[in-house]
Order: structure tokens, then C-alpha cells, then sequence
């Protein structure tokens, strides 16, 4: 049996960081992504 169709409900998005180690990478990432999902 076939699935319904997905819709998305919520925008889509790819960050791509570049960077030296220990720059907060991470930490930014986590910040933007919390931000996002609230």
C-alpha cells in the first residue's frame, strides 16, 4: 500500500560551518538550531 505524501510543515535547512578547532563550530551551530526550532 502506498503512503500519504509528506508535507513539510516547517522550513528546511543545511548549515554548512567551516573553521579552525576550538572556534565554537559547535557551539554556533547549536545556538542557530535552537533559535530555529522555537
Amino acid at each position: 500500500m502506498a503512503k500519504g505524501k509528506f508535507t513539510r510543515t516547517k522550513p528546511h535547512v543545511n548549515v554548512g560551518t567551516i573553521g579552525h578547532v576550538d572556534h565554537g563550530k559547535t557551539t554556533l551551530t547549536a545556538a542557530i538550531a535552537t533559535v530555529l526550532s522555537s
